[in-house]
């Protein structure tokens, strides 16, 4: 077992009942120390379809999630006697969506969707389940806005698009890549 899937092991069960849950962990030498890059976002409650905009991790819960990883990685050997500097965060906007997740998380905000045998397509997401999702495409040219229903099978790459406003609905922000650093010495 490598040593990020070790970490990831160790880390995942701790961070169950809590409001975060992990998507990913990296530990990568830097000089005589190692960093171990946590990457978390917010637990959804929901089962099946989602349809209202999931909120972001805040600075607070990033900071309770750093204190508890941090405690577990103390108390633990798995990376040994070498110090390490530890940040969390959130996925934030740059990552590419990948799992049924991801989707749910960003229902409301606008994608590019890349497509298997078609046409890339850019448009809001209005509902993701388990198996498909919901865009809501605007008018472009001669062609009028739709609604498309998409199977996550068909999509090779999905990524967040950045909005600085947003005409519909301004109090709609892009999803923070909030960071929370500790610099430890075992």
């Amino acid at each position: 077992m490598t040593r990020d899937a070790a970490v990831h092991e160790l880390l995942s069960g701790a961070l169950d009942g809590s409001d975060v849950v992990l998507e990913e962990v990296t530990v990568t030498p830097a000089g005589r120390r190692r960093v171990v890059k946590v990457v978390v976002d917010r637990a959804l409650d929901a089962t099946g379809d989602v349809t209202e905009q999931v909120e972001s991790l805040s600075l607070d819960e990033i900071a309770d999630a750093t204190r508890t990883v941090s405690d577990l990685l103390d108390e633990s050997d798995v990376l040994g006697e070498q110090p390490y500097t530890l940040e969390v965060t959130s996925p934030g906007v740059s990552r590419p969506l990948t799992a049924p997740r991801h989707f749910q998380r960003n229902v409301g905000r606008l994608v590019t969707l890349t497509l298997r045998d078609a046409a890339p397509v850019t448009g809001r997401i209005t509902r993701a389940g388990s198996e498909d999702l919901t865009v809501a495409i605007p008018a472009v040219k001669k062609v009028p806005a739709r609604d498309e229903t998409l199977s996550y099978a068909v999509i090779d790459r999905a990524e967040v698009q950045v909005e600085f406003s947003r005409k519909d609905d301004s109090d709609i922000t892009a999803p923070d890549d909030a960071d929370a650093s500790v610099d430890k010495e075992n």
